[in-house]
């Protein structure tokens, strides 16, 4: 089974090792950082002339802010052989990415970099080997990062997407829809027994009709006027 190393081109691991810069000015120039002006620089300048440096930029800014004059005048003051030493990573750049950036462009500019505190020295082979672990790193986290974006945006596409609509009636059904509560407006039909009531006259006989009707048919049995029978004390109940 051949080695996954063996298929890459030796010219990479050379470009991978190369000195950087080819030739050494042995010129230093310092570079201190500190978030707010109440800070001191103090300990990050000592360190620097101790390490040898000809010349020091300073920032009192937050490494998040783009806007470093010294920073930038730093970069333009340095020139092809120097070598650019910082006391730790975190004063020189904000982030990973942010810190590969410009290393790589010394390192295309043929200018070495140096990190006091992390002991990393692009311009001996183990630094420069070290440096390419942290880019491989931050291009890892990058790819990571994107991966995640493209899953949640997925996620929510999906999340946002319609239901389904529920089946609609067969075209042929000619049955209105049920409801659950009639019509305020609608009135039901009367039924026949109420017609009937109303239409017809009332046959029913109260029970004192009854009871006259009956004294009446009485007194004429016998021949008495019902005025007569009254006069005679006639009673019937009610």
């Amino acid at each position: 089974m051949t080695s996954p190393t063996a298929e890459l081109p030796e010219d990479s691991f050379a470009d991978l090792l190369a000195a950087c810069p080819a030739t050494r000015s042995e010129i230093l120039i310092g570079y201190a950082r500190v978030s707010t002006r109440d800070q001191s620089l103090g300990r990050q300048i000592d360190a620097l002339t101790a390490a040898g440096c000809r010349r020091i930029f300073a920032d009192k800014k937050s490494g998040k802010n783009a806007l470093r004059p010294e920073l930038t005048a730093c970069h333009a003051f340095l020139s092809a052989g120097d070598t650019l030493v910082v006391p730790q990573l975190a004063r020189y750049g904000h982030s990973l990415h942010d810190l590969i950036t410009m290393v790589a462009e010394l390192r295309r500019r043929e200018i070495g970099f140096i990190s006091l505190h992390e002991k990393l020295d692009t311009t001996t082979p183990g630094g420069r080997l070290v440096f390419h672990v942290f880019a491989a790193l931050a291009e890892f986290i990058r790819e990571l990062i994107v991966a995640g974006t493209h899953e949640g945006l997925a996620a929510a596409r999906a999340a946002a997407a319609p239901a389904a609509a529920p089946p609609s009636s067969p075209p042929n059904s000619s049955r209105p829809p049920a409801t659950c509560c009639p019509t305020p407006n609608a009135r039901s039909p009367p039924s026949p027994s109420c017609s009937a009531s109303r239409s017809a006259p009332s046959t029913t006989t109260s029970p004192t009709c009854r009871s006259f009707a009956q004294a009446s048919s009485q007194l004429s049995c016998k021949g008495i006027d019902l005025e007569e029978g009254r006069s005679l004390g006639w009673r019937y109940r009610h």
